[in-house]
């Protein structure tokens, strides 16, 4: 991430960050209660246009929710879906033909350059283009088709948090609406929301065995993979901490040689297809002693070193990750207080980034 100017400090460390977490079952219930009519007449829109295959274009924490939104298009709709270079149009100035593409642009800010020049681009090549933003009167929305907005309010941490749990769910309810579902499957994540978030003095005990770590490795697999590379990125930008984040796959790959008892394993195992497809990289991570910490059902985490048991028994794996996420946002938070830093304000970031 580059930065513009740096953020102004807040009289309390991490005040600011903090209250905004603690906005998020509000924001879900928000989104479900006054954003998902307009979300439904969209995709409804869209779904008659019958785009050949869907582009996500994105940065930073809204890139992580767009490689979500790539996991719900192609299990629930099963159409080809990928994620865009924007260099390639930026930068080399290469011409696609997008005709009757969908594009989705995913961005807290609406601001950065590259994302408004590449929509653009994507628009006059043809393609049908979607804004997902924090900001409806943003350059991206003015430039795009279509727009959603995510209705999160202000977020002026410079974390990422409410923004990007109302990224998620803005775009699950999209990719039920392409689908002609109700997104019924989303109604209770206020109240589970709410409930992990008062369990905050377990994820504070938590960040004790992480205060002194020089290296994490975050992993999952499917729906969770997304969770993990944003838990990578909160950590990284709030502590400073080098966070390394793997597909269980990929970590089979070559990285599980770096895996010792010493540098400390997240794994988020999320209940379903995907949790089950991570347990080989489970039994791997146990046989080489790895610190290994849990993000999930309560039956993983009894086998884990420690954990973080989710409420996620009849919850669809597809919305997990809204809640996977919450706990390892306070654990970003929990660590960087810790270690005497303030979460509100990171060194050498800008809340908006303008990459071109």
């Amino acid at each position: 991430m580059s930065a513009t100017t740096p953020a102004q400090h807040s009289d309390q460390p991490g005040r600011i960050m903090s209250g905004e977490m603690a906005e998020q079952p509000a924001v879900l219930r928000r989104i479900l209660d006054e954003g998902a009519p307009r979300i439904r007449e969209i995709a409804e829109h869209i779904a008659a246009r019958n785009p050949r295959f869907v582009l996500l274009t994105a940065r930073g924490t809204s890139d992580n929710a767009a490689l979500y939104a790539k996991y719900l298009i192609e299990v629930l709709l099963g159409k080809p879906c990928g994620l865009t270079s924007m260099s390639t149009t930026t930068a080399y100035g290469a011409e696609q033909d997008l005709t009757d593409v969908l594009v989705i642009t995913v961005s807290q800010s609406g601001g950065s350059p590259d994302l408004v020049a590449s929509t653009e681009a994507a628009r006059e090549a043809g393609a049908i283009t979607l804004a997902v933003t924090n900001n409806p009167d943003s350059p991206l929305a003015a430039v795009s088709e279509f727009h959603i907005d995510v209705l999160a309010g202000p977020e002026n941490a410079l974390p990422a948090t409410k923004t990007y749990t109302a990224e998620l769910l803005a775009l699950y309810l999209f990719v039920e609406g392409l689908r002609g579902g109700d997104g019924a499957a989303a109604k209770v994540l206020p109240e589970l929301a709410q409930q992990i978030l008062d369990r905050k003095d377990e994820v504070k005990q938590l960040a004790g065995r992480y205060r002194f770590a020089e290296r994490m490795v975050i992993t999952s697999r499917g729906y969770g993979y997304p969770t993990a590379k944003e838990a990578a990125l909160k950590l990284m930008e709030t502590s400073y901490i080098p966070a390394l984040s793997y597909s269980g796959a990929d970590l089979l790959h070559g990285p599980l040689a770096m895996v010792d008892n010493i540098s400390p394993v997240i794994a988020i195992v999320t209940d379903g297809k995907g949790g089950q497809a991570l347990q080989p990289v489970l039994e791997r991570l146990r046989g080489r002693g790895a610190d290994l910490v849990v993000i999930g059902p309560q039956a993983e985490v009894d086998r884990a070193s420690a954990g973080f048991a989710l409420p996620t028994e009849g919850v669809a794996e597809e919305v997990q990750p809204i809640l996977e996420i919450l706990p390892l946002q306070l654990l970003a938070y929990e660590v960087t207080i810790a270690r005497g830093q303030d979460p509100d304000a990171p060194r050498a970031l800008a809340k908006v980034t303008e990459t071109r």
